[in-house]
């Protein structure tokens, strides 16, 4: 394990020691961000905490941060959402993570995923394979669509490929690409409007485990607004 990598489980540890305390807290406060979207104190909390570790552990390294935005200038940047699930995590439903990733010149090198409501991590580092709270994890082998399991956030309308598999699931955020990583579903189509803080930890998790993560278009990026992971034997169909 990296320096890097090890650095990032510790703020996942950091993370985690500030948000599950405040989940389904009675005076947690929450308030309405421009944008319309939720924000909590954790929120805000966790990012905050995030940075000043970071300062003053890799001070020469940029950070890109939901709530906070980018102070980076180029080179190496970690790339945090602090609570992915907000609305979740306000209305205290488990299926919440914070999410953590490293880029170096553009090229993710490490991502972690840490939802301590559901009780599980998962991290992953460039060229050396993805894991579950410590275990190998990898994609399916699922071939057909009509044996798969898909993911689709429900904020779209659902597409004709969702009457042909297996099981359709409404799964978002995070979970949807974790469970493909780890071979519980075999594809998934995110949000709408999805940001770089909600895509850079996971992919890079889909991709060590040996899937394929793209934007709508296909291509492998994460700053178009819109995601899709996959088994890889899949990937051209949910495409289509």
């Amino acid at each position: 394990m990296s320096s890097d990598l090890s650095l990032a489980l510790e703020l996942a540890d950091l993370a985690d020691s500030i948000a599950l305390p405040r989940f389904r807290a009675s005076d947690l406060r929450v308030e309405t961000k421009p944008d319309l979207s939720p924000v909590t104190e954790a929120d805000t909390a966790v990012e905050q905490a995030i940075r000043a570790r970071l300062a003053a552990d890799r001070p020469g390294d940029g950070v890109l941060g939901e709530e906070f935005g980018d102070d980076s200038s180029g080179g190496r940047r970690w790339i945090v959402d602090p609570i992915d699930g907000t609305r979740n995590y306000s209305r205290g439903i488990p299926v919440w993570a914070t999410l953590i990733a490293l880029e170096d010149d553009g090229v993710l090198q490490v991502g972690v995923v840490s939802a301590p409501a559901l009780g599980q991590r998962w991290w992953a580092e460039l060229g050396a394979g993805a894991f579950s709270d410590g275990r190998p994890i990898h994609v399916s082998a699922v071939a057909r669509i009509e044996d798969a399991i898909l993911c689709f956030a429900l904020d779209r309308q659902l597409p004709e490929i969702a009457a042909r598999c297996w099981h359709a699931r409404g799964f978002g955020d995070f979970w949807a690409h974790m469970l493909v990583a780890e071979g519980a579903a075999d594809g998934a189509i995110d949000a709408v409007g999805v940001s770089i803080w909600d895509l850079a930890a996971v992919r890079i998790v889909v991709e060590e485990a040996g899937g394929r993560f793209s934007d709508a278009a296909g291509v492998a990026r994460i700053d178009d607004g819109s995601a899709i992971s996959s088994n890889g034997l899949l990937h051209d169909e949910l495409l289509g």
